[in-house]
């Protein structure tokens, strides 16, 4: 690559000598692709919603800086790689569903793990927040959003990072790719692409220890109106944290995970505006969960969880003014738990009624767009998702909106929408498999299928050099299974039903100046809630939320050697009587990038998460992060 071809502006004695890889599709001519690798990091044209990318304790993963993302709340125990519990719009971990190519990937024992994902980031396009009208086209057993990966094209080239910071930090990473065409056939093209990384230290605080290995390769086919990615990952993680799932920090708890994932995606273009695309995955987790790291045999549990899919999804146009979106997931899986008391076996997963299960969900959404003005036009859905189990009952769910739209030539344009849509999911074997009078978790052999409506008012304004989005919607969760606590019963967790109606409010705006681009939200919550039962005293997810939460992401490039990203966190949380710490919280995460002339391709980072050393507990009863510090260098070619 000849970097000659870059701009030669300085800034403090310095020039742009590092490249940033980007996850987006790679231009069609080399001078383009040096042109795009050559850029620096930007917030708002990537479709990245936070400033930083980069984590500061560990090596970079896909859930890495969502808890900054203005259309996510993510609470994590230990760092958001150890484990992190994504949730969207007030609902809790379990409705979350991660979505890779057409498929939604599912951990069958606990929400806990489903953001459990082998997979590099360079590997995948940026996320994108899926709600209402089409979390129930797209999403599989999610009832509230789902976040959604594509597979990216596999650009030429490589790095390797080296990194440390306070606490005992170390991490490396190294990845390489190459491309190339096929001597019969120049409209075709492939790829592969290896990555290794490594993560420990000891945590910022006792027992907030971890160590990190992933390991992934890729090989992709690229056609004239096609991809196809042959992929496979395997990820090993130690990490322990006080308190971690019992709300008693005098527990010194760890967990351990392996996972693998294999997976087929191939995306077809066709028509004009028509396309499917059909991915399969298998998927295996292993955990083992120790209770008192200084006592092991006090309590352990092992968990082997299996699982696979082949989904097919798209949208077929018969003429400008109707269209088919459509989607399908076949997935099965299976779950072998055991579990020790005092060396003793003890209630596992297994006292449920099954330890195996298979799905399906079928959802067809008809489209009809009617043209008004010039650049102007009004669209309707409507339509239905069809769910069922061989373990519980189906459920045939209604999905509609109405849709106002007007583009214009210079890239401005305005939108209004009005959204239904219902959604249904089924419980883990966590909630589901366990002893349902004995143990710390306690189950309940007896909670239903989970159903959420949605009704959604939104609006959408983008200018030149500036965004906005709001929304208002109403959520009604019938039978949304949540872990409580009794006083009455102080050492059990159990899983109960609860009826939930949710109000919100999410407003996010962007603005982008001559050297500096931001963005920031505003969201509003409020629940009303129904257990059916008096002696719940308290919540650990369903009524752990924000009722107020502020995001400002803004990345600085006062020239093209250095850049400064901030991305920023206030909330006010409902008052919870497991909580030991304040309910309002301010987190920042600071990033500083240089790149020194004297090495082409070197980039040297410093980075400082939860700056102002807030000691929220993110869980209730968890104890939450210090502050983190770490350095390094990343040589990319």
């Amino acid at each position: 690559m000849d970097h000659k071809l870059s701009t030669s502006l300085t800034c403090l004695g310095l020039t742009l000598g590092g490249t940033v890889i980007a996850q987006e599709v790679p231009t069609s001519t080399e001078e383009d692709h040096v042109e795009q690798a050559l850029s620096l990091p930007t917030l708002i044209v990537s479709g990245q919603e936070t400033a930083n990318v980069r984590p500061v304790t560990t090596y970079e993963s896909p859930v890495s800086n969502l808890e900054f993302n203005p259309r996510i709340d993510f609470q994590s125990r230990n760092m958001a790689e150890a484990q992190g519990d994504v949730t969207i719009r007030g609902g809790i971990f379990e409705n979350t569903g991660f979505r890779v190519g057409s498929a939604t990937l599912i951990d069958p024992q606990t929400g806990h793990y489903s953001a459990e994902l082998p997979i590099a980031p360079e590997m995948l396009t940026a996320p994108e927040v899926l709600v209402a009208g089409d979390n129930a086209l797209y999403g599989f057993n999610s009832t509230v959003g789902t976040i959604s990966y594509g597979w990216s094209q596999i650009q030429d080239g490589g790095s390797a990072t080296l990194g440390g910071g306070d606490h005992d930090l170390n991490f490396q990473r190294l990845h390489h790719a190459v491309t190339g065409t096929f001597a019969n056939a120049e409209d075709w093209s492939w790829g592969a692409e290896v990555e290794t990384s490594r993560s420990e230290s000891d945590g910022t605080i006792q027992y907030g220890d971890h160590n990190f290995d992933r390991t992934t390769g890729r090989v992709q086919l690229v056609g004239p109106n096609s991809q196809t990615d042959f992929f496979a990952g395997y990820q090993s993680k130690f990490f322990g944290w006080p308190g971690m799932y019992t709300a008693t920090p005098t527990n010194q708890e760890s967990e351990s995970l392996k996972t693998r994932l294999f997976s087929i995606n191939h995306q077809q273009n066709y028509g004009t505006k028509s396309y499917w695309g059909l991915s399969s995955y298998y998927r295996r987790n292993n955990d083992y969960f120790v209770l008192r790291r200084s006592n092991p045999s006090y309590y352990n549990a092992t968990h082997e969880t299996k699982s696979g899919a082949v989904a097919l999804a798209g949208k077929h146009e018969l003429n400008e003014a109707f269209a088919i979106n459509h989607s399908v997931q076949l997935t099965a899986d299976s779950i072998d738990s055991k579990a020790k008391f005092k060396g003793n076996p003890t209630a596992a997963l297994e006292e449920g009624h099954f330890t195996s299960r298979s799905y399906i969900k079928v959802s067809v959404l008809p489209e009809y767009r009617l043209p008004l003005e010039e650049n102007e036009a009004l669209s309707f859905r409507a339509g239905a998702s069809f769910d069922d189990t061989n373990r519980d009952s189906s459920e045939v769910s209604p999905i509609a909106d109405i849709t106002w739209e007007q583009t214009n030539t210079n890239g401005q344009s305005e939108k209004l929408y009005l959204s239904y849509a219902q959604a249904t999911q089924v419980s883990g074997y966590g909630a589901i498999g366990g002893s349902e009078d004995s143990g710390t978790f306690r189950s309940n052999h007896d909670l239903d299928r989970e159903i959420s409506q949605n009704l959604e008012l939104g609006i959408a304004l983008n200018r030149s050099g500036w965004s906005f989005e709001g929304a208002l919607f109403y959520r009604w969760d019938d039978d949304l299974v949540d872990w409580t606590y009794s006083e009455n019963d102080t050492s059990a967790r159990s899983a109960k039903g609860v009826d939930i109606e949710t109000f919100g409010i999410e407003l996010i705006a962007s603005k982008r100046w001559n050297t500096v681009e931001a963005i920031a939200s505003y969201t509003f919550l409020d629940k009303d809630e129904d257990y059916g039962d008096d002696s719940i005293d308290a919540s650990f997810y369903a009524l752990n939320y924000a009722k107020h939460r502020i995001t400002l992401g803004a990345i600085w490039t006062p020239c093209e050697s250095v850049q400064v990203r901030i991305d920023n966190e206030w909330r006010s949380q409902e008052d919870n009587d497991l909580r030991g710490s304040d309910n309002e919280a301010l987190f920042t995460h600071i990033g500083v990038s240089v790149y020194p002339p004297q090495i082409d391709g070197l980039e040297l980072f410093l980075a400082v998460d939860n700056a102002w050393d807030d000691d929220y507990e993110e869980v209730p009863g968890t104890p939450g992060r210090s502050d983190q510090v770490s350095c390094g260098a990343t040589y990319r070619w």
